[in-house]
């Protein structure tokens, strides 16, 4: 399963962190929207693939969506909202106890670069790479901070998911949500695409750094990105992970094949 598909036209746009470079980028198609748990079900009942959190047998879950009274846990040096849960995964979102049964069109987290890679094998297609993703997310708005203009909350609507309140402690939720929401909860961009900016972080087929081909490229921010610490919910806000790595804000978004 994929699809359905955005077509981004042809274009040369600045790519990057202002004052960013200018790029030319072919014509190409992406996703519409990032891999859901219903779409990731099927290539798992299709194939019995494991994930690299089941390998593991834990993944990063924030801390704010652990119910009272979770067992402690091991978190991460200088970010102590991310807590290691042994059993989370992709289909125990917050570890044993948890479950998809109200997220089905939510984007499938706790999947690593080698488990998109895997699903994409299995549908046919492809990650994007970073070039092909900026440009798609801006939806023809050259040079913009976000896929609607420079305004984070124009007229004071939220217009992507992520955190509003008191980071780590308090997610005031003002946007609609807590944690992930539908992929399609927000209007689309200029090319068709939703929430390119917020919700999960996104894989991209490039490395983050070629020196270190081992970490790969994500794109776009989370539901956790609060001016506070982590502005990177823009258009051109990237980061890098282990190929293996999990967590429970990260997913991804795939472009077919070839000339599709």
């Amino acid at each position: 399963m994929s699809g359905p598909w955005c077509d981004v036209p042809a274009g040369t746009f600045r790519y990057g962190e202002a004052p960013g470079r200018a790029v030319h980028v072919d014509a190409h198609r992406i996703a519409t929207y990032t891999v859901t748990n219903v779409e990731f079900l099927a290539f798992v009942q299709a194939t019995g693939h494991v994930t690299s959190a089941e390998v593991h047998g834990a993944s990063f879950v924030f801390a704010g969506l652990l119910p009272d009274g979770a067992p402690p846990t091991r978190g991460v040096v200088d970010a102590p909202w991310w807590r290691r849960v042994p059993g989370a995964c992709w289909w125990r979102p917050e570890g044993p106890g948890s479950g998809l049964e109200h997220r089905p069109t939510h984007p499938v987290v706790h999947v690593s670069w080698d488990d998109a890679v895997a699903y994409a094998r299995w549908a046919g297609v492809r990650l994007p790479t970073e070039v092909e993703w900026e440009h798609a997310s801006r939806g023809g708005l050259d040079g913009r901070t976000f896929p609607w203009g420079d305004e984070l909350t124009p007229g004071g609507e939220h217009r992507m998911n992520v955190f509003q309140g008191a980071f780590p402690s308090r997610d005031d939720g003002d946007d609609g949500f807590v944690g992930t929401a539908p992929v399609t909860a927000f209007a689309p961009n200029g090319y068709g695409l939703h929430q390119t900016t917020g919700n999960v972080w996104e894989w991209c087929a490039d490395p983050f750094d070629p020196a270190r081909p081992g970490e790969r490229s994500l794109r776009g921010g989370s539901y956790l990105c609060h001016a506070s610490h982590c502005e990177r919910y823009r258009c051109a806000g990237r980061t890098g992970s282990g190929a293996d790595s999990s967590a429970g804000n990260v997913g991804f978004r795939v472009a077919p094949r070839g000339a599709d």
